[in-house]
């Protein structure tokens, strides 16, 4: 959504050519993009990371159960003799039975980061539409002025030739024939400039849509959602991605300070051994339970909860600057749409003025009152706000989704858009109880078993 700020605005009526029988629109193409975006992509795959850290979370919850097998023999020094082989196999549960809550809160953390990675997938989807209407609408304005440049072209084109015939007939000099000429070779090298950006802008195209343009349409206009300043600024505050995702890291980070300083409180845990030996006389169970704890780590433990809390004064730090500037990009957006408003009326008299002087300076140049350089400047000087009024249209048009993005609404959902949504939501809820299906069927129904347990108890 970058323009320049005196960009100004103008109609587009200059640049109407032939019409497609169909003709893409910017829906359209915000649609393609959404789908073939590999950067959402890429972002949904860190999001699906995210939400496995709760279920490793939630593992650390439940038992785990463990086998060893060993077989081996031993040489008697007294003797000088080997045993027989002799194996062993022991199978192991333990469980952590108290940590203090630290845990529980490893996995209240993993939880704000999926959170916090959801709002970052919507900002990086808001990032993708606003690239999409940029190039969108620098084809347009690439077009516009290639249309433009071409016209130019063929008018001077046809000046030339009346030159020439003029001169033919004595009624000019040859001054004024390469007056001619040197206007028609400066239009040729501007569309030859045209028609390179057209092209930069159609591969820009292809790179956020997924796809060459083809015949684009005038975006229709699009109604704000909010109405004043201050109430675009509290919306803002309240459903930017950037802020939301950066609330739930400040909310992650106050838990890390918990458990840093839990860490240096014992934990308790139990374990149940169960061994086999090949005789079947030795077979053993036996069960423990255990506290530990740490005593003196040289200032590791203490040195962790001041880097805890170091790194939520970062992230509060970081919310709290981000807020300003969200609020900052409202603001600036908000009052641009005023001041391309009025540069958009602004350019649409001064193309008018501006084709009135040139056809003014041309009668004059027929009775003799203005020379052929008066006539060729005026000309350029039409040109010049022709150029200007495309690209103030296209700055007004796009400013409006510029305004949008600063809300943090600039999302398919927002705008309605008939493409399939990606559904957040829907991998968390397949892996948030941490299946073991990909492990193998007995964790399955140890899963089952678990689970059960745990509704039976109410947890």
């Amino acid at each position: 959504m970058k323009k320049t700020l005196f960009a100004g605005v103008a109609a587009l009526g200059i640049m109407a050519g032939p019409v497609a029988s169909w003709a893409e629109t910017l829906g359209d193409a915000l649609a393609s993009a959404y789908k073939t975006s590999g950067l959402l992509e890429q972002n949904r795959a860190t999001l699906r990371a995210a939400d496995e850290g709760v279920a490793s979370a939630l593992s650390d919850l439940r038992p785990t159960l463990s086998y060893s097998y060993e077989i081996g023999k031993s040489k008697s020094y007294l003797t000088g003799a080997w045993s027989d082989w002799s194996d062993t196999l022991a199978f192991v549960a333990s469980m952590d039975v108290y940590t203090f809550g630290r845990n529980k809160l490893s996995m209240d953390v993993q939880k704000e980061v999926v959170l916090a990675t959801r709002a970052s997938l919507v900002n990086v989807e808001q990032e993708v539409l606003a690239d999409a209407v940029d190039a969108y609408m620098g084809v347009r304005e690439a077009q516009a002025l290639l249309n433009l440049q071409q016209s130019a072209v063929r008018l001077n084109q046809q000046n030339l030739k009346a030159a020439q015939d003029r001169f033919d007939v004595g009624e000019i000099t040859r001054t004024e024939v390469a007056q001619y000429e040197a206007q028609l070779a400066s239009v040729r090298a501007d569309l030859a400039s045209a028609q390179g950006t057209l092209s930069a802008a159609r591969e820009t195209y292809k790179v956020a849509v997924g796809h060459y343009p083809q015949s684009l349409s005038t975006p229709p206009t699009i109604k704000l959602p909010v109405s004043s300043l201050e109430t675009a600024v509290t919306t803002a505050k309240q459903r930017h991605p950037g802020i939301i995702a950066l609330q739930h890291q400040a909310a992650a980070q106050d838990l890390a300070v918990t458990i840093a300083e839990r860490n240096m409180l014992p934990t308790v845990s139990a374990d149940v051994t169960q061994s086999y030996a090949d005789d079947f006389d030795n077979d053993t169970t036996s069960v423990g339970v255990g506290i530990s704890g740490v005593i003196y780590s040289g200032g590791a433990v203490a040195s962790a909860v001041r880097g805890a809390i170091a790194d939520r004064d970062a992230a509060r730090a970081e919310l709290l600057q981000t807020t300003r500037e969200v609020e900052q990009g409202v603001r600036t957006n908000w009052a641009m749409i005023s001041v391309y408003a009025a540069s958009e009326e602004a350019s649409n008299a001064y193309v008018q003025a501006q084709r009135v002087a040139y056809d003014g300076v041309k009668e004059e140049a027929d009775l003799g009152a203005s020379t052929t350089l008066d006539v060729l400047s005026a000309e350029q000087d039409l040109l010049d706000a022709q150029v200007a009024a495309i690209q103030a249209r296209i700055a007004r048009e796009t400013q409006v989704y510029s305004v949008l993005q600063s809300l943090g609404m600039l999302t398919v959902e927002q705008l309605k858009l008939n493409v399939p949504v990606y559904d957040p939501a829907a991998y968390y809820n397949a892996v948030k109880n941490a299946p073991t299906r990909y492990v193998s069927p007995q964790g399955e129904k140890l899963d089952r078993v678990l689970q059960g347990l745990m509704k039976q108890q109410g947890q």
